[in-house]
């Protein structure tokens, strides 16, 4: 299936930076998740990801499939005309922003604007650090805390997590007295400077005081979940571990979503989907990170159990625009593949393959996020 004239909500992406500090790293450090010089010296260049990408932005940009000539005509054409081209080629009705990542080095949502719509999505763990350091009192942190989430701010859509990274997605209902606790326990730690939040206790308070918020308004909380950079333990990470807060009434209204097919939990992140009525996933990241039969292989297993209208379109672009344009066009072919294929096995009938393809890309989010 052809799915080229549709138009995507990219529903989880993050910031691009601006170009003087990407131009401190090396290009391959865009399509990988670790960070360490080896890896981005002399193993990412040679995945299966990176050697497809090159060939499919020299064809975008017209240029020889190196790196030095894509790197050459990216100088030629500056970021802005890069971004409006790739933003173009990808076809997208809107883009949602996580602007906690590398919050010091990224473009403002107003630069990306100019580009396509934008919508935010709120970082509670970033929040929560910037809070920190501010405040010498847990009454008033927590009182300042939630003001921030409640009433949501104008242009916020969804709220996001990466509890994950830090401690897990075991998230327990945590005593007020313990996260009191906790919080001056920080204080004393790291006395007036900024912190990087990796108390569990206090992670699994603040999230809940999140979700809480969020039920209120009926507002989707994303969720990493599976694979991501080496801070992660991916042991932690399967979003099986979320079944307590999943069965938690009081958090029914706010809609969950499961980032990343979580990598290489596709089959629990559907099984989620398809049991709980306020679960979703997304297929950002492992499409396009995957080799072309692994992101095959993900979006597959997403849909084998879980409902079309449960699943949704994302990029993870990150850093450097050609990752929207990458996750848009390896986002459309690998789906338009894994649905022809349902025609072909009598699951779906080609109109029916069609209303999954236009909800995959675009209706659920539109839906979901009210956008």
């Amino acid at each position: 299936m052809d799915l080229g004239s549709i138009p995507a909500i990219d529903q989880h992406a993050h910031n691009l930076v601006r170009s003087e500090a990407f131009a401190q790293m090396p290009y391959a450090a865009a399509f990988t998740e670790g960070y360490d010089a080896q890896i981005l010296t002399q193993h990412a260049q040679h995945t299966l990801c990176y050697r497809r990408s090159l060939r499919d932005i020299a064809a975008l940009l017209n240029c020889e499939p190196d790196e030095a000539a894509i790197l050459a005509r990216r100088t030629e054409l500056g970021l802005e005309p890069l971004t409006k081209l790739c933003f173009e080629a990808a076809n997208l009705e809107s883009i949602l922003l996580d602007d906690g990542f590398l919050p010091d080095t990224i473009l403002p949502a107003e630069w990306h604007q100019q580009f396509v719509p934008v919508h935010r999505l709120l970082r509670l763990e970033y929040l929560a650090e910037q809070l920190i350091s501010q405040v010498s009192r847990f009454d008033i942190f927590l009182e300042w805390f939630r003001s921030e989430l409640d009433p949501p701010p104008q242009g916020v859509v969804g709220f996001k997590s990466i509890a994950a990274y830090r401690t897990g997605l075991d998230i327990q209902p945590i005593p007020y007295d313990l996260a009191e606790d906790q919080f001056y326990a920080i204080k004393e730690a790291f006395p007036d400077q900024p912190i990087r939040l990796m108390n569990k206790p206090l992670i699994d308070f603040l999230l809940c005081q999140g979700l809480a918020i969020a039920n209120q308004y009926q507002l989707p909380v994303q969720f990493h979940t599976g694979f991501g950079d080496p801070d992660l333990d991916l042991r932690l990470a399967n979003p099986l571990h979320l079944r307590p807060l999943l069965e938690d009434l009081g958090f029914r209204q706010a809609p969950i979503v499961l980032l990343h097919a979580a990598y290489p939990f596709m089959r629990e992140a559907g099984y989620l989907a398809a049991v709980y009525p306020h679960v979703y996933v997304d297929f950002g990241l492992a499409v396009p990170f995957l080799s072309t039969a692994g992101m095959r292989q993900t979006v597959q297993m997403l849909i084998e159990l879980s409902p079309m209208s449960k699943v949704m379109y994302s990029s993870d672009a990150h850093l450097i625009p050609e990752l929207y344009y990458l996750g848009a066009k390896w986002g459309r072919t690998v789906l338009g593949e894994v649905l022809e294929q349902t025609i072909q096995d009598g699951d779906l009938t080609a109109k029916e393959a069609e209303e999954g393809a236009i909800a995959i890309l675009n209706g659920n989010a539109n839906r979901l996020y009210r956008t």
